[in-house]
């Protein structure tokens, strides 16, 4: 599954992203709710959270309107497969916590299925720098996290229901994540916000982009809201010092001892003149072709290095990206992009009201098709299994053709 820079944005191009946006102001894009079908769905949410040993406090988190809730009170201690100790959420108390109403976070995430790592691709594609993702799913009127900003770009992805975000007039300048820019305090921020720029309703297909350091906060709408917050990582200037630092390991100006200092004038003006002479010689190796060269490859290979296994391949016991076979592949999903619709009775008939019109369904296909929009999504085996009677692969196919199904 792949995903380009151009079909994130869409309708908007690329061009037009980097010319009036890109750094500079943020920016809310309208989509349809099929979208982002593919990135992530509740029935993909439980099946990660369900992978227990991937998770630990740190990894799991959740916020009980705006607090973090200590790991302690939703893990349990456990060894891990390294036989480390570590704190294991426990699905009961986490449950029991989102019955209050506090929001989940997963952590690191953008490679954990091919929806989050085809959006993830998309951004590093684009030279954007490297792509970290975390979902946010929170419940109506419980708010995760007070104003802030972050220390780099965000692309917030609505997958599932609606969130009302905030987007405040301050920006940070340029901010890092250093001990430097983590020490405010929450009454400095919201000094620090400014007024009030613009709410933003996403719903289920929008996209938000925020630069790096402008002040938000979220609230969801909806029942139930997720979306995925893709943080991107831009290479910085304090990176070609880095690599200036390599390069002056091999220069022996740099390695020579800087004057002794004895409290007199000439002592100052001798570190003061060798000061100034490190300083030019910098500015020569920044301009130095290999030092340059260095740079421009380090920028081209800012990202994650993600995927590019396939064992029986190596092997040659399979060509190259050859799919599984039919029977081994998981059911398809499929999501619904019209909860809670309801078919009606007209006479002896019954039909379902779509954007498209009026899909017809004999009374065994109602009585199943009212089942598959009461979910979030199904699969056909479900679908088999629930309503025996039904030609699933039909009742699915004229479903999604009218509109009510998208591919998760």
């Amino acid at each position: 599954m792949s995903m380009t820079f151009a079909a994130l944005l869409a309708p908007m191009t690329p061009e037009q992203f980097f010319a009036e946006y890109y750094d500079r102001k943020p920016l809310h894009i309208r989509g349809a709710a099929m979208k982002f079908a593919h990135v992530l769905s509740w029935r993909q949410i439980n099946r990660l959270l369900d992978m227990t040993h991937i998770w630990s406090g740190q990894s799991l988190k959740l916020v009980m309107d705006g607090t973090p809730v200590p790991a302690e009170q939703y893990c349990s201690r456990a060894t891990s497969r390294d036989n480390d100790p570590v704190q294991q959420p426990v699905a009961e108390r986490v449950r029991d916590w989102v019955g209050r109403g506090a929001s989940v976070v997963l952590n690191d995430v953008d490679s954990l299925t091919p929806g989050l790592a085809a959006v993830s691709g998309a951004l590093e594609g684009a030279g954007l720098g490297k792509a970290q993702a975390n979902v946010y799913i929170s419940w109506q009127s419980h708010k995760a996290f007070p104003a802030h900003y972050d220390t780099h770009d965000v692309w917030a992805v609505q997958v599932e229901g609606e969130k009302t975000w905030n987007v405040w007039e301050g920006r940070a300048d340029w901010p890092i994540a250093h001990p430097a820019f983590r020490t405010e305090t929450q009454a400095q921020h919201e000094q620090q916000k400014g007024r009030l720029r613009e709410k933003v309703l996403l719903k289920t297909g929008d996209l938000l982009y925020l630069p790096r350091g402008w002040y938000h906060d979220a609230l969801a709408e909806a029942p139930a809201s997720v979306h995925v917050a893709f943080g991107v990582h831009a290479p910085l200037g304090m990176d070609l010092l880095n690599i200036l630092h390599e390069r002056a390991l091999y220069d022996a100006e740099f390695r020579k001892p800087l004057p002794r200092q004895d409290g007199s004038a000439a002592a100052r003006f001798a570190l003061t003149t060798r000061a100034g002479q490190l300083a030019q010689r910098l500015t020569e190796l920044a301009r130095d072709p290999k030092v340059l060269a260095a740079l421009e490859r380090f920028v081209a290979g800012y990202h994650f290095q993600r995927g590019g296994n396939d064992l029986l391949a190596a092997r040659g016991l399979a060509e190259a990206g050859t799919p599984a076979p039919e029977a081994e592949a998981e059911a398809p999903a499929w999501k619904v992009l019209a909860p809670g619709a309801k078919p009606v009775r007209r006479g002896a008939d019954w039909v379902l009201k779509t954007s498209q019109g009026t899909l017809p369904l004999a009374p065994p296909e109602a009585e199943a098709a009212g089942w598959i929009l009461a979910r979030p999504d199904i699969a056909e085996p479900e679908l088999r299994a629930a309503h025996p009677q039904v030609d699933a692969p039909s009742l699915l196919a004229r479903m999604r053709e009218a509109g009510l199904l998208a591919a998760a």
